[in-house]
């Protein structure tokens, strides 16, 4: 269940961030995100205690990208990794490169 769920999400031209609302982490991450001009439904936070599986998904993040901490955010199919690693792609300008490259952005 985990994995179908986790790899459903995950798709090429998508942003994914899985969450927990509770996570100064994926709060800071969401704020981040927010403000760049996604285009209508590329964006999606995904909250992983609103399914049965929350242990269950972060062992299978945890077999995917080397972590079982979230937020774990997705550009496409590629993991960059949680928050700190967004901020800083961000301030190196990586973050809107690799967005442009998946045609994420208005």
């Amino acid at each position: 269940m985990a994995h179908e769920f986790v790899n459903s999400k995950i798709q090429p031209g998508k942003v994914v961030v899985f969450i927990k609302p509770t996570c100064p982490y994926c709060k800071k991450t969401q704020e981040i995100l927010s403000q760049l001009p996604f285009k209508q439904g590329v964006l999606e936070f995904v909250d992983i205690t609103a399914t049965d599986d929350v242990n269950e998904i972060q062992d299978y993040l945890q077999q995917l990208t080397g972590a079982r901490t979230v937020p774990r955010v997705f550009i496409g199919k590629n993991c960059i990794g949680g928050c700190s690693d967004l901020i800083t792609m961000q301030q190196s300008g990586e973050l809107m490169t690799r967005l442009k490259q998946i045609g994420a952005l208005q």
